[in-house]
């Protein structure tokens, strides 16, 4: 009796769960839409189509699919620091004590602070690696010191100054992305 090969899926699921299943691949079409997107984010979907050579109810069929498989994942304006007061920019190592909760205390603490801008969980020295948007060294320090350093599992604060900004962004090398599917 020849051996009968299961339903794949049947184990879809639990493969996606745990991540051994391949995220959908993208074709040409769908890089072009978001590689334009990424570069303009405020294109009408008329133009977009016409950027990308499709009809504009295809264009608008794909964008909303890379928007719900979560590729696209929202649109934002880009906002000038300096001219907001918020010029010193300023990144933060931080340590912290190691147990079953310290990282989610310490993640929703820093959510929290308003001159939070970004927060990564890092390996090596430090536990997290923070940048905070901030007008001058008083509201640092005072940020610092009245927010940081209170949460409790935080041992240890070292902060880097940013002098120039060389990139603040870029478009994602969608080249890298794995082939197109069929």
């Amino acid at each position: 009796m020849p051996l009968q090969c299961c339903d794949a899926g049947l184990f879809a699921d639990t493969a996606d769960t745990l991540h051994f299943m391949p995220r959908p691949l993208y074709d040409r079409i769908d890089r072009a839409i978001l590689d334009h997107l990424q570069r303009h984010g405020r294109t009408p979907n008329v133009d977009l189509a016409e950027a990308v050579r499709l009809s504009p109810s295809s264009c608008l069929r794909r964008t909303k699919a890379l928007e719900e498989d979560g590729v696209l994942a929202g649109y934002r304006a880009e906002l000038d620091r300096e001219r907001l007061g918020l010029g010193l920019t300023v990144f933060l190592s931080l340590k912290v004590e190691h147990s079953r909760t310290t990282s989610q205390v310490v993640e929703e603490a820093l959510k929290a602070i308003d001159h939070v801008v970004a927060c990564h969980v890092v390996s090596g020295d430090a536990d997290f690696f923070v940048e905070l948007a901030v007008p001058d060294l008083r509201t640092f320090e005072k940020v610092l010191t009245d927010q940081i350093l209170a949460i409790g599992p935080v041992r240890d604060a070292r902060s880097t100054f940013c002098i120039r900004t060389v990139i603040d962004r870029g478009p994602l090398p969608l080249d890298s992305w794995p082939a197109p599917r069929a």
